[in-house]
């Protein structure tokens, strides 16, 4: 096989059960407040401790409201989730950032920004974005919370081997598009199934050309097209981006782990279970219409017809069309937005800000646009400050709010109301996903952007 993912996965099999999974070593964990709990509780019930509680990191991300962080969380789900995560931390030794902590944020910002996320490494949380994680070379999946006890336990997880499927992208992207669309583009062409059973490894001279800010938003999107998840082969960029980071290798240690990373790549004969390959100046900025991220089209296409759509998946997309207010064959150029979302483990990155600001500069938020800028981190907010961001975005008539997972799922008080057209940058569309009866549209920073200055579903190119 000699693939990148055959390497990481066979360094960490402890045992084969035979017909079975394989016993694999973890070595990072992941906890958050929504799916922790119980599988604390489980330790608690067979008195036992983490195994290795240096391996595990936790902070509170899903509920954490936006402002007053100082101030006693409202919810009261919200309240005793995020309680409850502290106790634990406290109770079993682990590492944890609280709100308002300079290190607290969304996981799947933190883990990479503080170099926790590492080439070569097994990482997983009870979160299906955890394939993020993938873009510093890494094998990163979401998994249950019963395997999140078992993870607690035993520093160990019984999991199947994934296929492999290489999905290659030649090419340089266009003016105005980014990785966003780039996933987006993707998930339109193999549909939020068409990776289910495999481990995308991404290659090919657009994804190496794409800055670690891009591969992580690539990488994010990987379980939406049904993979269990997806990664990049670490290079210049990923050891660029690690070097000097808190928990990164330093000094001699650095050296030889670098040396051991440009070991980490799939050999020239590697074979994979599937092998797809795309052009990347096929690629536009991108936008999706229907209820759920594979029903995305270049932000300057129609809606499909009617009967361009499979008779045995009409009836699903009539219901989506009925769902977001739209026929099919509409274009969406023009169409009016509610509110603009900048942010997520998705987008809520400096890069993600830098160009949302490249486009706001100059102009004014529109009347009608309610928008929530909401970055993934503490360390994000601070650099929005040092960078001057702040100041480009409040003289445009935007504010930034504080770090969390906000307006991607209705978890938090950061709620789209029913009926309004959203167009974020978070990560699903599912009916419901960002407040009951809220309509999402995916797009990049810049289409967001875009859609903000406008009020209108904006192609970003005309702006730039």
């Amino acid at each position: 096989m000699n693939t990148l993912f055959d390497k990481i996965w066979d360094a960490h099999v402890v045992s084969l059960i035979e017909d079975g999974p394989t016993q694999l070593y973890i070595d990072r964990l992941y906890c958050h407040e929504v799916t922790s709990p119980q599988a604390f509780d489980g330790l608690r019930a067979r008195g036992i401790k983490p195994l290795r509680p240096e391996k595990i990191f936790c902070m509170p991300d899903h509920n954490t409201p936006t402002h007053d962080q100082d101030k006693p969380i409202e919810d009261p789900v919200s309240k005793s989730q995020v309680d409850a995560l502290k106790r634990n931390a406290e109770e079993f030794g682990l590492t944890h950032y609280g709100m308002m902590d300079k290190n607290n944020g969304i996981i799947h910002v933190v883990g990479p920004e503080k170099g926790l996320s590492l080439p070569g490494m097994t990482i997983v949380c009870g979160d299906s974005h955890t394939s993020t994680h993938g873009a510093m070379g890494a094998v990163a999946f979401g998994i249950g919370t019963s395997e999140v006890e078992m993870v607690l336990a035993s520093q160990c997880i019984l999991q199947q081997k994934p296929k492999s499927m290489s999905i290659r992208v030649e090419g340089e992207l266009g003016k105005g598009v980014t990785a966003k669309d780039l996933a987006l583009y993707l998930m339109s062409k193999l549909t939020t199934s068409g990776a289910t059973g495999y481990f995308v490894e991404y290659r090919g001279s657009a994804v190496r050309s794409l800055s670690m800010e891009g591969r992580l938003t690539l990488c994010n999107l990987s379980i939406e097209m049904g993979a269990r998840g997806g990664f990049v082969a670490p290079d210049e960029t990923t050891f660029a981006y690690l070097k000097g980071r808190e928990y990164a290798p330093k000094g001699e240690a650095w050296d030889k782990a670098v040396a051991y990373w440009k070991t980490l790549k799939s050999g020239e004969d590697a074979v994979f279970d599937k092998e797809l390959v795309f052009d990347a100046a096929d690629v536009k900025p991108m936008i999706t219409y229907g209820t759920n991220p594979g029903m995305g089209m270049a932000i300057d296409a129609n809606i499909p017809a009617l009967d361009s759509i499979p008779a045995e998946q009409r009836p699903g997309f009539q219901k989506a069309m009925n769902y977001m207010g739209f026929e099919a064959g509409q274009k969406l150029l023009g169409h009016p937005v509610d509110y603009v979302f900048l942010g997520a483990c998705t987008n809520g990155r400096i890069e993600d800000f830098r160009a949302f600001a490249s486009i706001v500069k100059g102009r004014k938020k529109a009347a009608n646009i309610t928008a929530w800028l909401v970055p993934g981190s503490w360390m994000v907010k601070q650099q929005i400050e040092d960078e001057g961001l702040d100041k480009v975005l409040e003289e445009a008539g935007f504010a930034v709010r504080q770090p969390g997972c906000s307006a991607c799922l209705a978890m938090n008080d950061d709620k789209i109301p029913a009926g309004k057209y959203a167009v974020s940058t978070s990560n699903r569309n599912f009916e419901g996903r960002q407040g009951p009866g809220s309509r999402t549209l995916l797009a990049s920073p810049l289409t967001a952007a875009a859609a903000a200055v406008t009020g209108v579903i904006t192609d970003p190119r005309t702006l730039l």
